[in-house]
């Protein structure tokens, strides 16, 4: 096998790759806050909200868990046009990141929220606390430091699946690597690159994740 490794065109498109980067990053990130806001929400309902709505948040649950992530993302960027509600391929994206982020955490949170003694939430009604702030307080922070490898596992699968928005041209890093492929035609090189870029993002919000546990988190349980 006599390949020769041209890396100088791939490194040369180092801004294109650096802006695909911010992009996967920042449709991440964004994915996540608003998954998890959702995800708190549904966790709550399905713990403590009346029948009706556990079954609707169960039946989102299943459908989202069951189907691929690629169905789910061309039913957001092909299927509701056809019904007139059109946007952009990044805002497509976001919308089937967070409503998959969602589904999945929604199970983590409300593990966590089960996993709390009913006797702090019984002190927590002793002591007149509000419902939401039983929620807050009693449930949610103590629930969250079980369940942050979960959720810090699980944006990290995110981040990673987001390569799959590039087929609807949604310009994150993949696609950036694709276009690329078909002005330089050195596959090899470009996906090495791109490989390792998303190695050093993987390991680098591994590392910021442990930072935020120790600083905000690594607190002893007092049960």
């Amino acid at each position: 096998m006599n390949y020769s490794f041209q890396f100088e065109e791939v490194l040369a498109a180092w801004p294109l790759l650096l802006k695909g980067t911010w992009i996967t990053v920042q449709l991440s990130l964004l994915a996540t806050v608003l998954g998890l806001c959702v995800a708190i929400l549904c966790a709550w309902g399905k713990t403590a909200g009346p029948k009706p709505l556990r079954w609707v948040i169960q039946a989102y649950i299943e459908l989202i868990r069951n189907t691929p992530f690629l169905v789910q993302l061309f039913f957001f960027f092909f299927a509701l046009p056809a019904i007139g509600l059109r946007w952009s391929a990044y805002t497509a994206a976001l919308t089937a990141m967070v409503i998959n982020l969602g589904a999945y955490a929604t199970e983590i949170i409300r593990a966590g929220i089960e996993a709390i003694p009913k006797g702090q939430i019984e002190a927590g009604l002793a002591l007149n606390l509000k419902r939401w702030e039983i929620f807050r307080f009693i449930i949610l922070k103590p629930a969250l430091k079980a369940i942050y490898p979960a959720l810090t596992s699980q944006f990290i699968l995110l981040m990673l699946s987001s390569a799959v928005v590039s087929v609807i041209s949604a310009d994150d890093l993949t696609s950036v690597a694709a276009n690329l492929q078909s002005q330089t035609f050195r596959s090899f090189e470009i996906y090495i690159v791109v490989a390792l870029i998303y190695l050093g993002l993987s390991m680098l919000f591994s590392a910021l994740f442990k930072l935020i546990y120790q600083w905000g988190l690594n607190y002893p349980d007092r049960r």
